[in-house]
């Protein structure tokens, strides 16, 4: 079995790692969040025997430089798009996972992106409004009660009492696992993500989509599959039994062997 190549391509926006295998027409694989391009590395061995499968790692991820500022949904897609026109990918399949999900629809939705692929596979996909539990609103509400005391003060002390209360358990307790694990210009694109809800440019998007989706989904729930599917003007959900957000390695043969008929009908 071939091996997996990695390379590095310097952008205005810093250097960006990525994987690439086969030949054939391209594939661009975009990853999710809290991961990285290697994850995909055994669905890439096996799809590179009718396709170039080149996975990028968003910036940030992986081995690519991680952002000099806090970037938001439309600035990533803008990188992306800059790395598919420095590789020439012109005319490429496309497979997106969660955040990849959410930097697709990104993509599709432009005049001056959308041209560019032509089969998308979106599997677990983010940009959907997620349902809201009462403890959703009671940490919101909490946090905002936490941080209103220090916008009476100077700015410097505002700053310095913040970043105590950050530090504190409670207020620790109130975020999500993946936001705790960051810090700095990524904690912040994080937050610029997650709030950045994407059914606006639903209709907008014409090309041909196969959601592929684990049953057992509990980050992008099936839910939100469906509501992609009816905003979507040519999409079809297909559900894998006994797979979660992770389909393409819960059940990973039965994933490539959809993805496979897919893209090459």
């Amino acid at each position: 079995m071939s091996s997996i190549a990695q390379h590095f391509l310097d952008l205005p926006s810093g250097r960006l790692s990525y994987r690439e295998i086969g030949e054939g027409k391209p594939l661009l694989i975009l990853h999710g969040w809290g991961v990285d391009s290697s994850v995909f590395v055994p669905l890439m061995q096996k799809m590179s025997a009718y396709r170039r499968c080149i996975a990028l790692d968003f910036p940030g991820f992986g081995a690519s430089e991680v952002p000099k500022t806090a970037l938001t949904v439309p600035e990533v897609a803008d990188i992306v798009s800059q790395f598919i026109t420095h590789m020439k990918l012109e005319s490429c399949d496309l497979l997106a996972h969660s955040f990849g999900g959410r930097i697709s629809l990104e993509l599709l939705s432009r005049d001056t992106d959308h041209s560019r692929f032509d089969k998308i596979l979106i599997t677990g996909g983010a940009g959907m409004k997620p349902r809201r539990t009462w403890r959703f609103y009671y940490r919101k509400y909490l946090a905002k009660t936490l941080k209103a005391p220090f916008a009476l003060l100077p700015l410097a002390l505002r700053e310095r009492g913040l970043e105590a209360l950050r530090k504190t358990s409670l207020w620790k307790s109130l975020g999500s696992s993946d936001y705790q694990q960051l810090q700095g210009v990524m904690r912040e694109t994080f937050v610029k993500t997650v709030n950045y809800y994407q059914e606006a440019l639903l209709p907008k998007i014409a090309h041909s989509i196969l959601l592929l989706w684990g049953e057992q989904d509990d980050a992008t729930p099936i839910y939100q599959a469906e509501r992609l599917e009816k905003g979507l003007k040519n999409a079809a959900l297909v559900r894998i039994a006994q797979a979660g957000h992770y389909a393409f390695m819960d059940q990973a043969s039965s994933f490539e062997t959809i993805a496979r008929a897919y893209f090459t009908e």
